[in-house]
């Protein structure tokens, strides 16, 4: 027995199951990669803040030694690393009170003081009770200081290198001057 097609009612065509399976796979892998996508963009929008305090945690480390050189707190000598008979600690260092003598990443920086972004609480207001602090745990700074730069013994080279982590990135921001044995 033969079924004979009726030519008012064509076969009827459409998506196989395996067809809209492999669809769906697609759109999904695409939605997620942009997912992905702006999820790192909102990270690395995040770090632009990061990003200033190690600008200027740098540039506060460099001031400090021109403040010190000026005011005769140190002589050109101890304007030097640890390991060159200087009084700056080598590698990478936490970021501290910077102590008595003012100078970042020497011995006598206070570690039961890490540093902090302090502002202003609910009140609005910088010094009072409820000021909040953003405590710079993630940040590591190391100065690395350079003698005799183009053979001049008067003349020294100074790299800050900032470096913080912030989720699964780690950034590095290095500033680079020069500082003379006259004030």
């Amino acid at each position: 027995m033969t079924i004979k097609s009726d030519s008012r009612f064509p076969r009827a065509r459409g998506f196989t199951l395996l067809e809209a399976l492999i669809a769906t796979l697609v759109m999904a892998t695409g939605v997620l990669s942009l997912a992905f996508v702006l999820a790192d963009s909102l990270a690395y929008m995040n770090m632009s803040q990061y990003e200033f305090i190690c600008q200027q945690k740098a540039q506060e480390a460099v001031e400090s030694v021109f403040t010190a050189r000026d005011a005769g707190f140190v002589n050109w000598g101890q304007i030097d690393n640890i390991s060159n008979g200087g009084i700056f600690k080598d590698g990478p260092q936490p970021l501290l009170d910077p102590g008595p003598d003012g100078m970042v990443n020497t011995a006598d920086d206070n570690p039961l003081l890490p540093d902090a972004i302090v502002g202003p609480g609910p009140d609005g207001i910088l010094g009072t009770d409820d000021d909040t602090k953003i405590y710079l745990s993630n940040f590591s700074r190391q100065m690395t200081i350079v003698d005799n730069v183009f053979g001049n013994p008067n003349l020294k080279q100074i790299t800050v290198t900032v470096t913080y982590t912030q989720g699964r990135f780690q950034r590095t921001y290095n500033l680079v001057t020069y500082i003379s044995s006259f004030s």
